[in-house]
């Protein structure tokens, strides 16, 4: 099986591009759906968090306060690294267990593991391949204050809490722009899908 790691910075694109290659017949391992898991309500992941920053980044059902951790993280750095010594470790054990089971269902497929730091955590490493999402800058600002709702400031303060977009692009074995639209990136997903098959035989 082909193991191929996907990434891309905040408001790119990611899951859009995701449901093409899943559609093009890819397995494909939801980001957002494995983080919520590692650090849903009994989990250690959750326990960890509590312990490190106590019990007011829970809900009152004593689940993640999800924009309660946001708040915190986006404006601290070393908030931020503890978070992620937290969660990545238990984010790369969750990835490897689904890769094993995708492999054993279909060896000579191609599986997508899609996760937003994974340059930044050092789990790119882990891949054969590397995808990089990318967009022109205006427009990824545009697409995250519409799509989350956050001031222009707020929205600011993300972008430039990751990783450049440049610099990630600089990681990439195929890079896939979205700023075109659905269609335009829906065609370079296909040219990228038509490389990984070649590689997955």
């Amino acid at each position: 099986m082909l193991k191929v790691g996907l990434t891309g910075s905040i408001a790119v694109g990611k899951s859009f591009v995701c449901d093409v290659f899943r559609e093009l017949g890819c397995h494909v391992l939801d980001a957002d759906q494995v983080a919520r898991d590692v650090v849903r309500k009994g989990s250690i992941g959750l326990s960890r968090i509590a312990s490190e920053f106590g019990d007011e980044v829970l809900t009152t059902s004593g689940e993640l306060d999800r924009s309660k951790m946001a708040s915190i993280v986006f404006a601290d750095e070393k908030i931020r690294l503890l978070l992620n010594s937290i969660v990545h470790p238990l984010i790369f054990e969750e990835q490897d267990r689904w890769l094993k089971q995708a492999e054993s269902a279909d060896p000579y497929g191609i599986a997508i593991v899609d996760a937003a730091l994974m340059i930044e955590s050092g789990g790119y490493r882990r891949f054969e391949k590397l995808i990089v999402v990318w967009c022109e800058p205006d427009i990824q600002f545009e697409r995250l204050i519409k799509r989350d709702g956050l001031s222009e400031a707020d929205a600011r303060k993300r972008i430039a809490s990751q990783m450049p977009q440049d610099e990630k692009k600089r990681f990439a074995d195929f890079l896939i722009d979205t700023s075109g639209g659905f269609e335009p990136t829906r065609v370079e997903c296909r040219l990228v899908h038509s490389k990984l098959l070649e590689f997955a035989r």
